[in-house]
């Protein structure tokens, strides 16, 4: 039995999502694991144009978004977390320059699993939005650059939000979230989330 808090992602234009990828900020590989940045930090390139990420070596209810679950058939990586395991489906391109990873958390335990507020990351603009899987990062160590959940432009994680703060034993919490892509010549990613190892992971 899945829990299925996942609605379809709302692309809310390309300018909006456009500004929200614009917005994303990306700290250093070594830098603070725990905070997304803010949407108004965003980082530059050395000729002062906005990019999507900067040198790591120099760091629902969605509300009518969410992407249904991908094809469980493949899985691609297993996460062991403390009684709980998350499952990753999908690490795909579009063609408009994002990211989405898809996949579920899934109970492993004989008792009711409470959702960690670390969940939700920790910047008050984010968490009031109630929780989500924004503290999700990715870390592209060719690059070596770091990338957070996208928001739209009211600041809203574009990432499953608005779950229950429990998941039932046997139960499971599909979830998806959107980040800017990295180059195209980058295949590889390291996906980190709260409670679970770092886990290298290729783009489809």
């Amino acid at each position: 039995m899945k829990i299925r808090h996942v609605r379809k992602l709302r692309r809310a234009g390309g300018a909006a999502v456009l500004v929200a990828a614009l917005a994303v900020s990306v700290t250093a590989c070594n830098g603070d694991e725990g905070a997304a940045p803010s949407a108004s930090a965003a980082s530059e390139s050395p000729s002062g144009e906005k990019g999507q990420g900067d040198d790591a070596g120099s760091g629902q209810d969605q509300q009518g978004g969410g992407q249904t679950l991908p094809d469980t058939g493949k899985v691609i990586a297993t996460l062991k977390g403390e009684s709980v395991e998350m499952v990753l489906y999908s690490v795909t391109r579009d063609g408009g320059g994002f990211l989405t990873v898809s996949g579920e958390v899934r109970n492993t335990a004989g008792k009711r699993y409470t959702v960690p507020t670390a969940w939700s990351g920790e910047e008050s603009a984010i968490v009031r939005t109630g929780r989500s899987f924004a503290a999700m990062t990715l870390v592209d160590s060719k690059e070596r650059k770091r990338y957070y959940v996208l928001r739209d432009t009211d600041n809203r994680p574009l990432t499953t939000t608005g779950f229950s703060p429990w998941i039932q034993p046997n139960e499971s919490l599909p979830f998806f979230a959107q980040f800017p892509a990295p180059p195209q010549t980058t295949t590889k990613v390291d996906l980190q989330f709260p409670g679970f190892p770092n886990a290298p992971i290729e783009i489809s």
